[in-house]
């Protein structure tokens, strides 16, 4: 599929969309319109599960949960995994409180202006389209976790031997079509305005890969919640 060149974030002041989506860890659906006129929420906008950034960032994203309800703002967390292997995972690691949905076919990110990344042979257009070689230049440092700065393949690689992630036939065909997707997250006020973000777009992929620290988060939390 080819990458979108016309798709920008949302920022600070514009509207979110409603989305309707099947719900992960209980029954039925998720809708952002549920939240509007009644909580503020925290929308993380990930790559499948098969992405071993991602479980990381969702992981981070579900231990703020009970300082985010303690403020009154709700989380929800959307993933590009078909339903049953989303939860097939989470029956077998389970986050407490964790609010998440299933989108396979990327629909929220598209909503919310993430682009998918193309990768090619040789052409870069960031944040639409990257070379390989561009690619494997970039470097992911996760402290404590890598054994230093190393490129994202090789990053991902050593992450999935670590978790012991075995990546089945749904995780290889969310990745044949989404393995560039570019996630964020948005803070929506009690009236689903966007208040503030954090993406891979900016800076020409300076953000790869890259999480918002708990003290970012809760402070621009600490201002929608007042």
């Amino acid at each position: 599929m080819s990458a979108r060149s016309d798709l920008v974030p949302l920022q600070p002041g514009d509207r979110a969309p409603n989305l309707v989506l099947d719900a992960i860890t209980q029954e039925g659906k998720i809708a952002l319109d549920d939240f509007r006129g009644q909580k503020p929420v925290l929308v993380g906008l990930f790559r499948g599960l098969h992405c071993a950034f991602c479980r990381r960032h969702i992981a981070a994203q579900a231990r703020l949960d009970p300082e985010l309800r303690e403020k009154g703002v709700e989380s929800l967390t959307v993933v590009n995994t078909p339903i049953e292997r989303a939860r097939l995972y989470f029956r077998y690691h389970p986050m407490p409180n964790l609010l998440a949905a299933s989108d396979p076919e990327r629909a929220s990110h598209r909503a919310f202006g993430l682009p998918n990344l193309e990768f090619t042979q040789n052409e870069t257009i960031w944040p639409y389209k990257v070379s390989m070689a561009a690619a494997k230049d970039m470097r992911v440092d996760i402290p404590g976790e890598l054994p230093g700065p190393m490129d994202p393949f090789a990053a991902s690689e050593f992450l999935d031997k670590k978790d012991n992630y075995e990546v089945t036939e749904a995780d290889e065909q969310m990745m044949a079509t989404g393995h560039g997707q570019l996630i964020g997250q948005f803070l929506l006020d009690r009236q689903g305005i966007v208040r503030w973000t954090f993406t891979e777009v900016p800076e020409g992929g300076r953000y790869m890969f890259g999480a918002p620290s708990p003290q970012e988060l809760m402070s621009a939390v600490s201002q929608v919640a007042q």
